[in-house]
């Protein structure tokens, strides 16, 4: 590619914070059209139920449908998948999934409480969602670790019943996506995507069960469902784009660097993958290395694209520069390519996840490094954080007032809520205050 096609950008360009303001934007609200479409699809599913299901099935992945059950698949036919893989990736979801497992089990939070001089009791008690539903994209993007990712946080919190949906557009099954719900633990399965899918977790009908939150990534159609349902159940996220953002101290291999923006840029044209480096001479040994390397990859085209459009090269004048870019930027893969990147690390307030260090490739993050590869994108890591065990989890404040407790207490109240004319309240709470302790 010509390697002027990719953003070439310095702090030293008096235009510098528009020209990154507009690489940086992105508007992911779905447009009027997509939205009435996707209002339409909620509100047919939730008066008919599967027979809408069924009906959207047909016009969308193009499969004649006539009951449910062509829809379902269960644990058995999970298992035949596993078992029919090649054993090398056999091997693979199960080294994949035993490292997630083992990272989130140490996310557990526990239940806790104390007990307070006068008797009373305060804590907080944690308990698992009932139902949690996994979307998985179907069709030209199948992502088994997408599958590990979502469900096994889920298990790991402790939900009792996890659905997946998956759509299979023309009937065409990916078996190595049905073989990662095996390891991960999925009981069912139902064959059913887009807007249709979300809005039967979100609400229910005669076969697929109504969930207390949807996990999972989709396109434009299923962000603006999943936004739409929002209230009636939790959802992890809206996602953006795939990113990447790369501080390099001039130290790493330039085709190393090259392939780790290819990395993400490849996922689709609106990605973006940015390098930072005070070093101008090895951001252009890397421009070089992306003009060489970009025509022996599959998905070329995708990333050249996508590099024109949302790419950069970005140059700073010393390391203080480019992390306070990382910290505007609020990437959701930040690699740290660097000689000592805990220290860097530890001045990074806002990133989804921080890959460290010169051997520490993003993509090893995405399969089976452990932690989870749900990231939030387009900024929100300035208040959001990854897919975790937290996510599947709830928690209730627990109080016990002992008859003194409840006297003591009863008199702060009562002062307040008298102060906020709520008479009910405070007689509420003047009924447990003790007259003989005073």
């Amino acid at each position: 590619m010509d390697k002027q096609s990719i953003h070439r950008l310095s702090t030293q360009q008096p235009d510098f914070d528009t020209r990154l303001e507009a690489l940086l934007d992105w508007e992911s609200v779905s447009s009027a059209e997509v939205q009435r479409s996707v209002d339409a699809i909620i509100a047919d599913v939730r008066r008919r139920g599967d027979a809408a299901v069924m009906d959207l099935t047909r016009q969308f992945d193009r499969l004649d449908v006539q009951d449910m059950s062509a829809l379902t698949l269960s644990a058995e036919r999970l298992e035949q998948a596993w078992h029919g893989l090649p054993e090398a990736q056999r091997q693979a979801l199960a080294v994949a999934g035993d490292r997630i497992r083992a990272y989130h089990e140490r996310q557990k939070p526990e239940s806790w409480s104390y007990e307070e001089a006068d008797g009373t009791m305060l804590g907080q008690k944690v308990t698992p969602l009932d139902r949690a539903g996994v979307y998985v994209p179907g069709g030209k993007a199948a992502y088994p670790s997408s599958v590990l990712m979502n469900v096994i946080p889920a298990h790991v919190a402790g939900v009792k019943d996890i659905v997946m949906v998956v759509p299979t557009p023309d009937g065409v099954l990916n078996e190595l996506v049905l073989a990662a719900a095996h390891v991960a633990g999925v009981a069912r399965v139902f064959t059913v995507g887009g807007a249709q899918a979300v809005a039967a977790l979100a609400f229910g009908t005669e076969t697929i069960p109504k969930v207390d939150k949807i996990v999972g990534p989709g396109n434009i159609f299923v962000a603006t469902a999943k936004r739409a349902v929002f209230g009636q159940v939790g959802i992890d996220m809206i996602a953006g784009p795939s990113e990447i953002l790369v501080v390099s101290d001039g130290g790493t291999d330039p085709d190393w660097l090259a392939m780790d923006l290819f990395s993400q840029a490849e996922h689709d044209e609106d990605a973006q993958a940015i390098l930072i480096s005070w070093d101008a001479q090895h951001l252009e040994a890397v421009a070089q290395s992306i003009e060489r390397l970009l025509p022996t990859l599959e998905r070329a085209d995708i990333i050249r694209e996508s590099l024109s459009r949302r790419g950069a090269l970005l140059q700073v004048d010393d390391e203080a520069q480019a992390l306070a870019l990382v910290n505007r930027i609020a990437p959701e893969h930040l690699e740290l390519s660097v000689a000592e990147p805990q220290r860097l690390a530890e001045q990074v307030r806002h990133a989804g996840a921080i890959f460290m260090g010169r051997y520490t490739a993003e993509a090893l993050g995405d399969y089976c490094a452990g932690p989870n590869h749900v990231l939030p994108t387009s900024g929100t890591a300035r208040f959001s954080s990854p897919l975790g065990v937290y996510d599947f989890q709830k928690r209730s404040s627990l109080i016990q007032c002992s008859p003194q407790g409840a006297s003591t207490l009863g008199k702060t109240a009562s002062v307040l809520a008298r102060g906020e004319s709520l008479t009910a309240h405070a007689r509420s709470a003047e009924n447990r205050i003790d007259s003989d302790r005073d």
